[in-house]
This record gives structure tokens, sequence and C-alpha cells, in this order.
């Protein structure tokens, strides 16, 4: 029997979501809901651009929905912030429905904002059922895969995540989340702003040092701007030889003597000359593993999403992570 999915959030990466739970047998969209005024109202099909209709209309209100519509699970994509989506979390929980969510800070929030960590927990366990935050980043290459690589190691002595991106194939949100096509001096006020930066290094930090036992003293997010030596574009945005391409950020974990542990390095920025992603365990054995071309952020966030949603069906009750949930794989359907 298909899953039953409710979806929350219908930014490009909430429809993403939609587009592959609709093209899947295993999935069975009852629900859609969002705040804007310009997709209410509207079938999910047209505000997803499939070329067909889903017979759901988009709605402005919870509740309505989840009493008519009876789903599986909610699909939440609203915001990078913890604190933004606290309620929200907190208002479908009172349906008892398990979640499956984008929120970057979601990832993996017991560093952070264990303050919230625990009252979602204790709110997700109330219901009996799993709340999970994912993605491609946080959520999968710069933690769930350095951590599941290491299980082939009997010592690892430091990790280190690089992810190397050409941006210009990215959504226009994303785009400007790195700062392309701000001056220099406008990126530095928009990332003391915090308007400008990759959201989740911390987390992934902090996951990856909790599976290997480490003990971090202080873990550091430093972000600086990749300056265009040339003019370039994509699909949204003309940058200019002088202006900000893009973002380099790096995430770092020490212990109490100042080692450097684990490191997360990101370049994203519209024309790099090649896009990957790496993951170097120093131990016993080394590892050094290069995806050459790279994960499709867009594509395998709204994938892993997707994938994510019959494990967590399954989970235990709480608040889960990539590191305490099964590790999900391709989920088209039950074929027998």
């Amino acid at each position: 029997m298909a899953i039953r999915v409710l979806h929350v959030g219908l930014g490009p990466i909430g429809v993403g979501v939609v587009r592959q739970c609709a093209s899947r047998k295993g999935f069975k969209i009852v629900g859609a809901v969002d705040l804007d005024p310009a997709k209410i109202g509207k079938d999910l099909g047209e505000v997803a651009e499939l070329g067909r209709t889903l017979t759901v209309i988009v709605e402005g209100k919870l509740g309505p929905v989840v009493k008519a519509s009876k789903p599986d699970v909610v699909v939440l994509c609203t915001s990078s912030s913890l604190a933004k989506v606290t309620d929200q979390i907190a208002d479908v929980l009172k349906y008892k429905l398990p979640i499956v969510s984008t929120t970057e800070e979601l990832a993996y929030p017991w560093f952070s904002n264990k303050r919230l960590a625990k009252k979602i927990d204790a709110l997700a366990r109330k219901a009996k059922v799993a709340v999970l935050g994912t993605g491609v980043n946080p959520g999968f290459t710069m933690d769930a895969l350095p951590i599941t690589l290491t299980g082939v190691c009997e010592r690892v002595d430091t990790i280190r995540v690089e992810r190397i991106q050409d941006a210009s194939i990215r959504r226009l949100p994303f785009q400007q989340k790195i700062g392309a096509g701000l001056s220099p001096d406008e990126f530095a006020e928009k990332v003391q702003s915090g308007s400008v930066r990759h959201v989740g290094l911390t987390e992934s930090v902090a996951m990856i040092a909790d599976a290997m036992g480490w003990k971090l003293e202080t873990i550091t997010d430093v972000i600086g701007p990749r300056i265009a030596t040339k003019a370039t574009r994509s699909q949204f945005l003309e940058v200019e030889k002088g202006q900000v391409a893009g973002i380099v950020q790096t995430g770092t974990g020490y212990d109490k003597a100042g080692q450097e542990l684990i490191t997360l390095h990101m370049e994203a920025y519209l024309g790099a000359p090649e896009s990957y992603d790496a993951v170097i365990v120093k131990g016993s054995p080394d590892l050094h593993m290069k995806i050459a071309g790279g994960v499709h952020g867009d594509i395998a966030t709204a994938s892993i999403t997707v994938n994510s949603i019959p494990k967590v069906l399954t989970a235990p009750a709480g608040l889960q992570t990539m590191r305490s949930m099964v590790i999900p794989s391709y989920f088209g359907g039950k074929t027998r």
C-alpha cells in the first residue's frame, strides 16, 4: 500500500520532493500546505509544474488538511532555522504524525540547539512518532557519508571532508544564500547579519564527533567570499569580475589540546572548474574517497528526504538523526 504524504512548504526543495513523490508508486500525495497566497487554492500539480493535475488543492492551514486527508507522514520544507520551525513541528505532532524535514539546523541540533532539541524529542516521544532532519548537506555528504566510511577503520585520527560545487546549476535561493552577485562589502554585511552562509557545518561537525566518541572543545565556522576573476553567470544571476561568485566556508572541530580533528571545507560558487565531494580519513587504514562531479545538491536533498520516509515510519519515537536512523536507500515502492 502506498504511503500517504502531506507536504508542508512548497519552495524549490518542497516542490522537488513533491515531484519525486508524484513519480513513485510507493507514495500517494494526499495534501499540501503553504503560506504563499499565490499558491493557495491551486492544484498541487500546477504549483509543482508537473504538467498534470494531482487533484490535491494547496491549503493555507494544517489542521483541516490533516483531518481531511489522513496522512501517514508529513514532509516539512519551510526554513533552515530550527527556531522558526519548532512551532510548526509541534503543530504536526499534535496529530501524532511522523515528520521528515529539510531544516538544516534540525539535522543534529544537540550541540547548538540543545534546548529545542530536547523539546522536540519530548513532543515526538509523547506522540509516539519519529522526527528526522535530513538533506544532502547536512544529512549525507559531510556527515552520514564520512561516518559510514569509518566503519571499515580500526583507528580514526582525523576526518576531512571537501565539497566543491559549481553553484550555477543550483536553485536561485541557494545562489542568493552564498552571496553570488554581491559586492565584497555587501557580502561581509550579509555574513554579519547571518543571511549569507551555508547552514549546517556546525551540526555536521558535532554529528561526526559524537559518532567517533570525540570530545570537542570548540567548533568554528569561518566564512569568506570567492571573488570572480572574470564575468560569469547562471540561469538566474550575472556576476561581474570583482563581484562575489560564491562562498568559501570551513567548519572545524578542535579537541581541548587545540588539535584539529574534523575539517569540513565547502566552496560553492558560480563557475567552479570542478565539482566533487571528497572524504579523507587519516587512521588505519587511511581512506580517500572522491565523487567526481559531486552530488547534485537540489536533486539529492529531495531524494534523501523522500527515501527517508519509509525509515521514519518504522523508527523509534523521538528526535532522530542520520546517525541514529537506519541508512536510507532508494525507495520506489514495494515490488513484492
